[in-house]
């Protein structure tokens, strides 16, 4: 990802956060020259990420011979509208939060330890949170045999959280105004920009 310098986030607190609350990723890697991608939950986990797939999905097949991944991590975005803005000339754009992290995949053997894990951590966002009965684990155990879990070692972390920071004091308001109605997700990022 090309990172513009003035919409690399400043602290990697932000990118982390990012990362946490928006877990559902794609998960990138090369098999015999061809992209191949999958959308699946990978969590945090110190300083890498876990994350687990469907067995049936062939590419975790490609991890041992192919261990080089790329995991995208989209956050809220939306487009913005020169109506938003007031004034003429203007021309539209896009508002979006996303961070890239390379890495090495490593294919785990405790597939259910990281299920466990991401439940925990998706749980821990939302209120109430759910709590996995004696049932579900049992559930969860059974269904093991078709989930394949990997870890990815961290090389680098490339973040963009471009939300309209190149435009004036006031222009700013009204399209974080625009956003506060019909995308609040996006609105709260830019407070934070």
């Amino acid at each position: 990802m090309h990172v513009f310098p003035r919409y690399a986030a400043e602290d990697p607190a932000r990118a982390a956060a990012l990362i946490r609350e928006n877990p559902f990723a794609l998960v990138v890697s090369a098999v015999d020259g061809v992209p191949v991608a999958t959308h699946v939950p990978v969590i945090p986990d110190d300083d890498t990420l876990v994350g687990h797939m469907a067995r049936a999905n062939p590419h975790w097949r490609s991890f041992e011979s192919a261990p080089d991944v790329l995991v995208v991590f989209s956050g809220p975005h939306g487009y913005v509208s020169p109506t938003v803005y007031a004034t003429d000339p203007a021309v539209p754009t896009w508002n979006y939060a996303a961070v890239h992290v390379t890495g090495r995949v490593e294919l785990l053997d405790d597939a259910l330890d990281v299920v466990e894990r991401t439940v925990a951590a998706l749980e821990s966002l939302r209120s109430p949170a759910w709590e996995p009965t004696p049932a579900s684990r049992e559930r969860f155990a059974a269904l093991l045999p078709g989930v394949v879990a990997f870890r990815v070692h961290v090389h680098t972390e490339k973040s963009m959280f471009k939300l309209s920071q190149d435009i004036d004091a006031e222009r700013y308001a009204r399209v974080r105004a625009s956003f506060a109605t019909e995308n609040p997700r996006l609105a709260d990022l830019m407070d934070g920009s």
